[in-house]
């Protein structure tokens, strides 16, 4: 999709000042569950086996925003397991069980196994069974590719929210890409240089961002919109976003002295023309109305850092932690979708009626752009084919996607210290 923005890669020129990093994140253990595939004994229709190790963390047992695993109308012994495609040492596991207080319940009772490479055996350990909080269960140091909760349902059946595996983060340092992808990945680069002469110069990308931070993200959402919104669909929007970043932030956990298990995404504004459109009276994020550029709602200016590339928000209302990185702009009727270094914008209808996908692909593109990726509409690198950043090719970020992203941050990574 092509990039809509006026100040990526060099015409803005203000060099932004970014607070390196006290320390890199502690190297001895992450939660290694969000680079499983997850599977289960069942699950209901409506429900999603992927959101025990989608990262993020419920708010309640009784969530009603993001995505659950549930087993309703089944009973008895059920279960959801994380599988990796190479063994993972682990040493502890935090689960919270989804409990709505109807038909899914917190189980009777539960315990761990891992796969031995021929059978499950048993995790030794206690056993916790509380609502509205992680139940953790410490063991000795195991090696294994599976990891299974197996849950016995009491007065209802059982599901989870989510399930984090404690273990080494197996972090390296070096640049290892498959031998087949060392060709083109040259081949990005050398073509992002001589298009980009400023390449190096520009301070804004969402590495920046990230990093004067010290691992996190900030969004405003500009409502662009006659639609009404409620605080459930609020809370969805949010949760949707928080998502599908992840999915590129799981890209770097572990590799090439990335500093940070988790990239935690916040919504702290929305901007739009009219408040009555925002059907909610809490004060959960800053509200702005009528403050409008490029003929659509935004943010105030005094907190956007593509307005203030210096990393300071004298004068931001609420101050600097209210400010934003990069906006979330729904747009009524729009196809395709535009993204930069100022965030991404895409159709509002495409984006509601997309919030349980996997993949909301458009928005994965225009993120991908926010990092520096290029498009690729008229060429591609020797030996690949299809993969997201070529539009229209791929629906979900591919191995080639993820080492060119790694790419920008081998390139990059020197600017902040590593």
């Amino acid at each position: 999709m092509r990039r809509l923005t006026s100040a990526f890669l060099g015409v803005l020129t203000a060099i932004g000042i970014f607070l390196l990093p006290s320390a890199p994140a502690a190297a001895a253990e992450v939660n290694l569950a969000p680079s499983a595939t997850a599977s289960a004994s069942y699950t209901s229709p409506w429900e999603s086996v992927a959101a025990i190790n989608d990262g993020i963390d419920p708010p309640r047992s009784n969530d009603t925003v993001n995505r659950r695993w549930g087993t309703w109308p089944q009973t008895g012994a059920q279960w959801a397991e994380l599988t990796w495609a190479s063994a993972q040492t682990l040493r502890s596991a935090q689960v919270y069980f989804f409990d709505d207080g109807g038909g899914v319940r917190v189980p009777a009772s539960w315990r761990l196994q891992r796969w031995t490479g021929s059978a499950y055996a048993d995790l030794p350990g206690t056993y916790p069974v509380a609502a509205d909080a992680y139940n953790t269960v410490t063991f000795a140091q195991v090696s294994t590719t599976r990891l299974r909760v197996v849950l016995q349902s009491g007065q209802a059946s059982v599901g989870l929210l989510e399930v984090k595996a404690i273990g080494e983060n197996g972090r390296q340092s070096g640049w290892n890409p498959p031998g087949n992808l060392v060709t083109p990945l040259n081949e990005v680069w050398q073509h992002q240089e001589s298009t980009y002469p400023n390449l190096y110069g520009f301070r804004n990308y969402g590495w920046d961002q990230i990093m004067a931070n010290r691992g996190s993200i900030n969004y405003c959402v500009r409502w662009d919109s006659g639609a009404t919104v409620s605080a459930a669909l609020r809370d969805q929007i949010h949760a949707a976003l928080a998502r599908q970043f992840k999915k590129w932030m799981d890209v770097m956990r572990g590799h090439n002295n990335w500093p940070y298990a988790d990239v935690p995404l916040k919504v702290v504004g929305w901007a739009v023309r009219d408040r009555a459109q925002l059907q909610w009276n809490d004060n959960s994020v800053d509200i702005y109305v009528g403050d409008i550029r490029e003929n659509a709602p935004q943010c105030a200016q005094a907190c956007g850092r593509f307005f203030n590339q210096g990393g300071t928000y004298p004068n931001c209302p609420g101050g600097a932690s209210h400010h934003y990185d990069m906006s979330l702009w729904l747009t009524a009727g729009m196809g395709g979708g535009a993204g930069g270094d100022w965030g991404q914008r895409l159709g509002s209808e495409y984006f509601v009626n997309s919030l349980n996908a996997d993949d909301i692909h458009i928005l994965l593109h225009e993120i991908g752009h926010s990092f520096g990726l290029d498009d690729f509409y008229d060429w591609t690198p020797t030996g690949v084919c299809c993969f997201l950043m070529k539009a229209g090719s791929a629906a979900q970020i591919t191995e080639f996607d993820a080492w060119m992203f790694r790419d920008w941050w081998r390139h990059l990574k020197s600017r902040y210290g590593y």
